[in-house]
């Protein structure tokens, strides 16, 4: 107990910076893996290949090669100047993007095509008929893959710690600079990260028994 009652503020100040890094990226991930899943299934072949072609690249590239190319290489196009937390969060969103891409498609296709049909003989656009009829339906059937997703981004925000970001993945290398036993501090990481995973596992109960859908 010694480990973190002495080193209380040091667990506060990453964690927290842990589930901001986690908050905002989960948002913007979201977002783009929607709209990437509405080109992966769009009537028209080039959106089709532009949504493809991104999955496919980033799903592929280890996750690492993405911050170093933000947070080492993407300065050098002297472009716009970004922090390294930014430089964490376009990462993490980017790289979370593509599997949610991928949780959301799966729910698309989950979806009678009937209902497509019906929303088309109404005279309903893509567009239309994407957010007003598949999307709500499809999401009601994702919940539990897209929580082991948002889980999985969670615990890959630890990367960011060796670009400079302060959050839970700094904590070791901080304990052994101050001589504290660093095996006894990775074990109230690991169980901080498990207190953070069961809210996300909680709500996937809740929304799972509120939009549970007989198929």
């Amino acid at each position: 107990m010694s480990v973190l009652t002495n080193n209380l503020d040091l667990f506060l100040r990453a964690f927290g910076q842990t589930l901001q890094l986690f908050a905002v990226s989960a948002v913007l991930s979201l977002v783009l893996g929607t709209l990437l899943a509405a080109l992966r299934v769009s009537p028209v072949p080039v959106f089709r290949g532009v949504g493809t072609t991104y999955v496919t690249v980033v799903r592929n590239t280890p996750l690492t090669l993405v911050f170093v190319f933000f947070v080492f290489a993407y300065p050098l196009l002297d472009i716009l100047k970004i922090e390294p937390y930014t430089a964490a969060v376009v990462s993490l969103s980017l790289y979370t993007a593509a599997f949610v891409c991928e949780v959301v498609r799966s729910g698309i296709n989950t979806v009678p095509v009937g209902q497509a049909e019906a929303s088309r003989a109404l005279g309903l656009t893509f567009t239309q008929m994407l957010g007003s009829v598949v999307l709500p339906q499809a999401l009601r059937s994702v919940v539990p893959p897209m929580t082991s997703t948002m889980i999985a981004l969670l615990k890959n925000t630890t990367v960011a710690s060796g670009f400079a970001v302060v959050q839970a993945g700094n904590i070791r290398e901080q304990l052994a600079d101050q001589g504290d036993n660093v095996l006894i501090g990775l074990l109230w990481v690991a169980l901080g990260f498990v207190i953070l995973v069961m809210p996300l596992t909680y709500v996937q109960q809740v929304f799972e028994k509120r939009w549970s859908v007989a198929r």
